[in-house]
């Protein structure tokens, strides 16, 4: 509850009596406060990224984990601005205490969230939503510490030289924005793609500490009891030692985190301007396993029975020109060229690093067949959705979409009506388009949403769906999900724009090594019976996944 603004108690020196005792002129000493909010503000917006960032790729669903995140730590920072008004009577060495205390919770709050998801993700039962107890903590946390800085900043400023409240805000904000501006920009442009995001979360604790022990030691040492500045200085560098620490081992936590979520054959790993990057097994007979940002894209164990569902329905018919929207991995295009008349296979991946490790990686290049080397692949590095903007118009007899699951965040444009009214258009008039619209027996919503929303578009849909898939890992945008919730099949909606596309095999094409015609005619029926009806489109101001 807000209240009002209370007298001092009895026989308490009221906070304004006097001016600060400074070392420095009055208006040098408000030079080093404000310059203090800016340092805190870049800092607190930081952390804001931070979590928002993290969640998204160890969680998922970043509209969801950016607003949890950021309404949990708005409402704690009002919070920590009414706890800050009963520490006022000690504004300098609360405000040190804050920022020690601040920097260790924020700077140390990647790694400890990437620990508890790291080691206990895959724990279940209780504590399947551990990591996102602890990141709601985290947020009540950080915002209780930034909320409670605003005041105590505003009574130290204002004891160096009273002015009009109104003047004073208005300072304090202005170099609280300014500074918030500038973490917002060096988060995604420099802590980001230098330091990551553990390193950068330790650097940005760091630059917090000694800016509040600066600012109360130096600048308001003589407003202090010797035994008080002892305190922060031992409690600052305590804090400093402990990141400092971290930010040594940083690599060696990063490395068993990952053998944690992967396993111990983690041959390549790799952040690039897109995702994060894993390619595990492919040798001592172990299974190629492909992970983009956490989440399995090919496993060795039962990729031919995805990628032949996926890509020999659509073959079906004139399939001369074939184009993939993503699979960089070379899969679906192995799948495509297993037919001799093939005349072109265009690609349009949007990571480039996918493609050149799919095509110099000796493991997974086998498992491509090597189609990088084939004069009729042509690759284009680009968003799909901006690369079908410019494409020609029925250009393409068959068009396969070997994209992420649609409840990604970052995947839900490429499941949008406006998405398949741009692929329609590149479609011969007799061209089919085969879509991977995630598993139906664990998200038959999403599934029956894809579905709808190609119709919208104006194509004959065929929707499909097949069983089998023992990877054991997650693919979906909850990376949260143990093996025991992992997704047991794969679902597929074939379209047409001039009718509704046969569930049939090429008579003349190649003989599939796991899908047969009565399996596949079984799998449509079985599809068919989880649909539902009156399901609301897809579309980019309005995503439905």
């Amino acid at each position: 509850m807000i209240e009002p603004h209370a007298p001092a108690p009895p026989g308490t020196t009221p906070p304004r009596a006097g001016p600060a005792r400074l070392p420095v002129r009055p208006d040098t000493g408000r030079f080093f406060v404000l310059a203090c909010v800016f340092v805190c503000a870049a800092c607190g917006l930081v952390y804001e990224l931070e979590l928002v960032a993290l969640a998204s790729y160890l969680i998922g669903d970043s509209v969801t984990q950016a607003s949890v995140v950021l309404s949990v730590m708005v409402f704690a920072m009002g919070i920590g601005s009414l706890a800050a008004k009963r520490l006022r009577w000690h504004a300098a060495a609360a405000f040190g205490a804050l920022e020690a205390a601040l920097a260790l919770v924020g700077g140390c709050s990647a790694m400890a969230l990437y620990a508890v998801f790291a080691w206990t993700g895959a724990w279940g039962g209780l504590w399947a939503g551990g990591p996102r107890c602890l990141l709601v903590a985290f947020s009540l946390a950080i915002g209780v510490l930034i909320g409670a800085e605003v005041p105590l900043l505003m009574e130290l400023i204002q004891r160096i030289r009273r002015q009009d409240a109104g003047g004073a805000v208005a300072d304090l904000f202005a170099a609280d924005y300014v500074g918030a501006l500038v973490g917002g920009l060096a988060f995604p442009f420099l802590l980001l793609p230098l330091l990551g995001q553990l390193t950068g979360a330790l650097l940005t604790g760091t630059v917090n500490a000694v800016a509040g022990a600066v600012l109360v030691l130096g600048l308001f040492r003589r407003d202090l009891t010797r035994r008080a500045r002892c305190l922060l200085l031992a409690a600052n560098l305590a804090v400093l030692a402990l990141l400092a620490t971290a930010a040594v081992l940083v690599d060696d936590f990063e490395r068993a985190a990952r053998q944690a979520v992967y396993g111990d054959d983690v041959r390549v790993a790799m952040q690039t301007d897109i995702q994060e990057v894993v390619l595990t097994g492919g040798t001592d007979g172990r299974p190629v396993g492909l992970f983009l940002d956490g989440r399995l894209r090919v496993s060795g164990r039962d990729e031919h029975r995805y990628h032949e569902a996926l890509v020999q329905p659509a073959m079906n018919g004139p399939h001369a020109r074939v184009l993939v929207l993503g699979g960089g991995d070379g899969l679906a295009a192995r799948e495509a060229l297993r037919h001799p008349d093939v005349r072109t296979v265009d690609i349009v991946e949007i990571d480039e690093a996918v493609v050149r490790l799919a095509r110099q990686d000796p493991a997974l290049a086998e498992l491509n067949g090597h189609v990088y080397g084939d004069a009729r692949v042509h690759v284009n590095t680009a968003d799909a959705f901006g690369w079908l903007r410019r494409a020609p118009s029925a250009a393409y007899d068959v068009v396969i979409a070997d994209l992420p699951d649609p409840g990604i965040t970052a995947s839900t444009k490429l499941y949008s009506r406006e998405f398949y009214d741009l692929v329609r258009r590149v479609l011969a008039d007799d061209g089919r388009l085969a879509v991977h619209a995630g598993p139906v027996a664990s998200r038959r919503r999403v599934f029956w949403t894809v579905d709808t929303t190609i119709r919208a578009a104006g194509l004959r849909t065929a929707p499909y769906r097949v069983g089998g898939r023992d990877s054991g890992f997650t693919a979906g945008p909850d990376r949260t999900a143990g093996p025991e919730r992992a997704p047991r099949d794969w679902g597929f909606v074939l379209a047409s724009a001039a009718s509704r596309p046969p569930l049939r095999l090429a008579p003349d094409g190649p003989r599939p090594r796991t899908l047969t015609q009565a399996s596949l005619t079984a799998d449509a029926r079985a599809a068919a019976g989880t649909r539902i009806q009156g399901l609301p489109v897809s579309t980019l101001v309005h995503p439905r996944y």
